[in-house]
């Protein structure tokens, strides 16, 4: 099995839930999140975002409606928490305001 770190990103998120890197786990594939932060972009005003994992078309919610001061920025997973991600799963982002937030998602996929 080989074990390979990679980011994937997302800029400028807005009020459609966006799919972070676009990434989706592919077949054969497990994915560990081991650390997601939202940045909000906005000159002037405070953002709320949404968070989820989908999976098989079920949306949970890691966080929903948290506030991001403007220019400051929320972990969403990191530390000790971790996500599993398997076959089809993405995490989605959304924010309340258009065009401000930025997304860092660190993972661990394993092939």
């Amino acid at each position: 099995m080989a074990n390979t770190f990679l980011n994937k990103t997302s800029r400028a998120i807005g009020t459609t839930p966006t799919e972070v890197g676009t990434y989706t786990v592919a077949a054969s594939t497990e994915t560990t999140i081991i650390g997601l932060t939202i940045a909000n972009i906005h000159a002037s005003s405070t953002i709320k975002v949404d968070c989820y994992l989908k999976d098989n078309g079920n949306e949970t919610y890691l966080v929903k409606n948290a506030p991001v001061l403007a220019g400051g920025t929320l972990v969403v997973v990191g530390g000790d928490q971790k996500v599993v991600l398997t076959t089809g799963d993405s995490m989605l982002v959304k924010s309340d305001t258009a065009s401000t937030a930025d997304v860092v998602m660190s993972i661990l996929e394993i092939t």
